[in-house]
């Protein structure tokens, strides 16, 4: 009988460091999406935050409280992640497990901004991508959530499915930015 072991998406891929720049996978944690019913929004955040300490985030934001947080992922829809929500969420809101379906790399490093616009198309600059922003966007070819907690730290989320590749994808643009600095 076949044994199934519960690894994470870039199990063996990571991490990987390249010219200062440092790719990583986090921890697996719970991430459950959360969509509110139309006319829940304000009801929606309320309860957000009397259960999680944490209210609906706005378009490309992100608030975080120690392991938890909460991520805008799209129009009306957020990510919750570190905790499963609350029963009395869904009064207010669609709610659905996300758990198995994202891995989220960890890119650290004074180059990090060099090495996602290898690949992301959006600007991640200072001025459009400060400390709390939440950016739904390619890396490359691939669906993913880009999430900035502050300094030289960005967290991409991708589908699982993609985790081989956007470790294979972010480790050029680290050795390509790397060489660059080189010169």
């Amino acid at each position: 009988m076949a044994e199934l072991m519960a690894k994470s998406p870039a199990h063996g891929l990571t991490p990987v460091a390249v010219g200062g720049v440092t790719l990583s996978e986090a921890p697996m944690r719970p991430v459950w999406a959360v969509m509110p019913w139309r006319g829940k929004g304000a009801a929606l955040s309320r309860a957000l935050e009397q259960a999680h300490g944490l209210g609906f985030p706005e378009p490309g934001a992100m608030i975080t409280a120690g392991e938890l947080g909460i991520a805008w992922s799209g129009l009306d829809q957020a990510f919750l992640m570190g905790v499963e929500p609350d029963a009395a969420l869904a009064e207010h809101a669609a709610l659905t497990d996300q758990s198995d379906a994202w891995t989220q790399l960890v890119l650290e490093g004074a180059a990090v901004r060099d090495v996602l616009a290898r690949w992301v198309p959006v600007d991640l600059s200072p001025a459009a991508c400060p400390p709390g922003s939440a950016r739904r966007s390619l890396v490359g070819h691939m669906s993913a959530l880009i999430l900035h907690p502050g300094g030289d730290r960005f967290e991409v989320l991708v589908f699982r499915s993609m985790a081989g590749t956007a470790v294979h994808e972010l480790t050029r643009a680290m050795r390509a930015v790397a060489a660059r600095e080189a010169l």
